[in-house]
This record gives structure tokens, sequence and C-alpha cells, in this order.
């Protein structure tokens, strides 16, 4: 039996490359974690590594949904139960749970995905990049913004586009995920949160066209 992706034998000191498929998907687990956990003290500050939490949950099953696909593209098993509460105003609540033996793999692939695609994304342009890592800052751009809009607040008005998230990283990375996607987006601080905002026209459908979900890309 081959190994898993979290079982293979790695260098602590010298973790492999991810290839960009694998990169975008764990890229995208990471901000919808970053989307439905509070940050801590220790990640608000800028750079703070991804928080993996062995169960996470949503109140959006197509959140939910995204999560557990991606993680089973991971090679990682997850469980997924659904809760309905509430008197009055029924609401559904969707718990995801890892595995006690594969929370370490999980979150060392979701940490490293996280620290590269938030420093392909935040970081300087690099001059005559190849056309394979240009394609793949806009994938990463595209599953930034996919995350978001499952799992962040949203915040639609006549003239825009908004997602309210907690997270400072996440937020700069939607802007500069936004310019990537040649939709221009404004940063504004609210009351612990932050919104990011696209405005409705050609931004915005730009911005739905990058996020909606096709075919897998070759890896």
């Amino acid at each position: 039996m081959n190994p898993t992706l979290l079982d293979r034998p790695r260098s602590a000191s010298t973790p492999p490359p991810l290839d960009w498929r694998t990169l975008t998907a764990a890229f995208e687990a990471a901000c919808l974690l970053r989307c439905a956990t509070v940050p801590t003290a220790a990640r608000r500050q800028r750079g703070a590594p991804v928080h993996a939490p062995g169960r996470v949950e949503f109140n959006r099953e197509d959140a939910a949904q995204r999560l557990r696909h991606l993680l089973h593209q991971l090679e990682v098993p997850v469980t997924h139960e659904r809760a309905v509460g509430g008197l009055r105003r029924r609401y559904e609540l969707h718990r995801l749970t890892i595995a006690p033996a594969q929370q370490a793999g999980y979150a060392a692939i979701l940490g490293a995905s996280w620290r590269r695609g938030r420093g392909e994304l935040i970081g300087a342009p690099v001059r005559d990049a190849s056309l394979p890592r240009r394609v793949g800052r806009t994938r990463l751009a595209a599953a930034a913004w996919r995350a978001a809009l499952l799992a962040g607040g949203r915040h639609i008005r006549r003239h825009i586009l908004g997602i309210r998230v907690t997270d400072r990283d996440l937020a700069a990375i939607l802007v500069r995920s936004a310019a990537l996607l040649d939709a221009p987006a404004i940063l504004r601080p609210g009351t612990g949160c932050y919104l990011v905002s696209v405005p409705h026209g050609p931004a915005r459908v730009r911005i739905m066209q990058a996020t909606e979900l096709g075919p897998p890309p070759p890896s």
C-alpha cells in the first residue's frame, strides 16, 4: 500500500515542496479555517501561523462540504456531523472532526500552505515569473475569495459585494487577491472585523467567475 500524503517520510528541517494543486487545496482549507475561527491574541500578529483545530464548526452546509472535499483531496480523514438547534428560530450547525492520529500531519500541511500562499499573494511580485507560477498565484487568489464567500460574513449592498472577516492577514490577502483577479477591492476596518469589498459591475463579475468550481486543475 502506498503511503498517504500525510504519512510519507519527510525531513523536519527540509519539508518537501508542495505542487500547485496540493498547495491551492490546502491554502483554501486554511482560509476556510481562518474564516470559521476567532483569532487569538497570538494570531493577531501579522504573519501568524494558521490555527488548525481538530474540530471546526460552520453554520453553512456548503462551507462544511467544501472543507470536507478539500481535506479528502489532501487525504485527511474527516467526519461530518449535522446538528439542528433553536426553538423559535431553527438553525443548523455542521461540525467537522479530524481523527487524532491525523491532526499533526493535517496541521503541518495547512501551516506550510498558508505560509507559502500568503508569501505568494502578499510578497513583492517576482520578475519574469514562470507561467505555472503566474497561473498558480491566480488560483491561490481565487481560492482565498472562494473560502471567504463560503465562510466569511457576507455584506451585500446595491453597490458592493463585501466580506467581513476577523483575520487581518486574510483581509490583506483578499485585497491582493482581488487585484490579481483584476477586481479592485477596498479594505475598511470595523469593530472587531475587516470589511473587504468590490464594487458591483465588472469587478464583482470577475470575482464570481474566478471562484466558480470547475474541473480540478492538472497537477
